[in-house]
């Protein structure tokens, strides 16, 4: 490929990121095959991300949910292509980080992964708080801020033992959330064959008493949210096994679960950005789909009470089949969860990693473990935050909604400067042989205004939180610039 960025930052003639990214005492090693990429972004997500938002959606849609998700993977598939186009391109762990950079500009790049960070750290909080709500729910005799910091422990424990490691475990945690899921679909087209449908059934894909345009995007801008994590893959970008002699993963062949043999390291890494959202795009349309037929309460009842709408999916689970699949889906959604925030937290410490290795933050986070070959002092930092947010949102009677209402705009900005930084490679810069209009404008215009649009429509707390921390983001670069500290050149 024309025009590709090597791990010294300069343009190379389409190797992309060498093997390993220096730090002292060792580096990133090339590791992860295609399904432990899959994994990593599913986990991020998680398979029956819908379940705890199904209420709203349905009532926010009047009834088009499968519609409301099918819109949705249709939306952030324009980012997801996005990022296929620029990790092929900068190919390293800093993500949307060093996308932007390329891109954009070194002051466009910090300010994307400022913003991104932002969520990196908060989502998987959020996530370690799900699981510790869900486990004292089960245990009430321990404190759920207890479970939350276990979940963090443990987890943190994996990703520093490596990366490689806490993939296999990980794999194990999505077979289990995904047979689960399984699970509830074959409980519910039994019952749906015995007993029928509560609704027609084309209901949740055209709405109930009329379609409503409005209706189905405005519960778009909040579906979307379902699928932030799958841009976690991209960090992964130097730890993919890829081809020898390519300069891409350089001497690494596919090993076992993996797929698309031959390819580069980053050719890999966007092929499973692109199938981990069409993936959970499915399984999202599935699951809601039959959920909707099978609900005991209209969109109308549940847009009525508010209350409600949290607990709809499993209030459905709990008429439809029974209150053991209801038990099974929370012991589900409790690890399941604690694994996303592992995913998150991996995720984390790799832009943590990229931005210290340029200077952007503290130098020691640049730094490699020799045995492992996490970036570990990363990965300590982001832990540490996680656990006080978590922990302390834990022991709050409104912990969980101070902590959510935060999230999200973050790496909704950092999206939206990835696809300007897809214009800006390619049309500004000019940085491919034969440039796209489709491709490299259409496409990624078409995703900003998605971006846009969920940011419009996301709660005053997180519009706020977000614009403070970008503030606080521009001031630490100003005095970067003010100082002469520069992003470094690697090599």
């Amino acid at each position: 490929m024309p025009g590709t960025i090597g791990d010294s930052g300069d343009e190379t003639g389409g190797g992309g990121a060498r093997t390993g990214s220096s730090g002292a005492g060792g580096s990133l090693r090339r590791t992860l095959t295609f399904r432990d990429l899959i994994v990593y972004g599913l986990l991020f997500i998680a398979p029956m991300a819908p379940v705890g938002i199904f209420g709203t959606l349905q009532a926010k849609s009047h009834g088009a949910i499968a519609l409301v998700y099918l819109v949705a993977t249709v939306a952030m598939a324009f980012t997801a292509y996005s990022y296929a186009q620029m990790v092929r391109v900068a190919p390293q762990a800093g993500s949307v980080y060093t996308y932007a950079r390329v891109g954009l500009g070194e002051g466009a790049g910090f300010v994307a992964g400022w913003m991104a960070m932002l969520d990196y750290l908060l989502i998987p909080a959020v996530a370690y708080l799900f699981s510790g709500i869900a486990m004292h729910a089960l245990v009430p005799s321990v404190d759920q801020w207890v479970w939350t910091a276990i979940a963090v422990v443990v987890t943190t424990l994996l990703n520093l033992w490596g990366v490689r490691t806490a993939a296999i475990v990980g794999f194990a945690v999505l077979a289990m959330e995904i047979a689960v899921l399984a699970v509830f679909v074959v409980a519910a087209v039994v019952e749906l064959i015995a007993h029928g449908a509560q609704r027609g059934w084309a209901v949740p894909l055209t709405g109930e008493g009329g379609f409503s345009v409005d209706a189905v995007l405005a519960a778009v801008s909040v579906a979307v949210l379902s699928y932030l994590g799958f841009d976690a893959i991209a960090s992964f970008a130097e730890e993919a096994k890829g081809t020898p002699g390519d300069g891409d993963g350089a001497g690494e062949k596919g090993g076992k679960g993996d797929r698309g043999r031959g390819l580069r390291g980053s050719d890999r890494v966007a092929r499973a950005v692109l199938t981990c959202l069409a993936v959970a795009g499915v399984l999202f349309v599935v699951q809601t789909y039959l959920a909707a037929l099978l609900a005991p309460m209209s969109a109308a009842e549940l847009a009525a009470r508010p209350a409600e709408q949290g607990a709809a999916f499993y209030a459905t689970v709990d008429s439809a089949v029974g209150g053991w699949l209801h038990d099974l889906v929370a012991v589900s959604k409790a690890i399941g969860a604690a694994f996303a925030a592992l995913a998150g937290q991996a995720a984390a410490g790799r832009l943590l990693f990229a931005m210290a290795r340029d200077r952007r933050l503290p130098g020691a986070m640049s730094k490699v473990d020799a045995g492992s070959g996490v970036p570990r002092r990363a990965l300590l930092g982001a832990a540490v935050v996680t656990l006080v947010a978590a922990v302390w949102a834990a022991r709050r009677p409104d912990g969980l909604d101070h902590l959510s209402s935060v999230v999200n705009v973050g790496a909704l900005t950092a999206f939206g400067l990835l696809h300007a930084s897809v214009i800006g490679w390619f049309r500004v810069r000019k940085r491919a042989e034969v440039p796209s209009v489709l491709r490299h404008v259409v496409v990624p215009l078409l995703g900003l205004a998605v971006v846009i649009a969920v940011i419009v429509e996301a709660s005053g707390t997180a519009q706020v939180v977000g614009g403070i921390w970008l503030a606080v983001g521009l001031v630490v670069l100003a005095v970067q610039y003010g100082t002469g500290r520069r992003a470094a050149a690697r090599g």
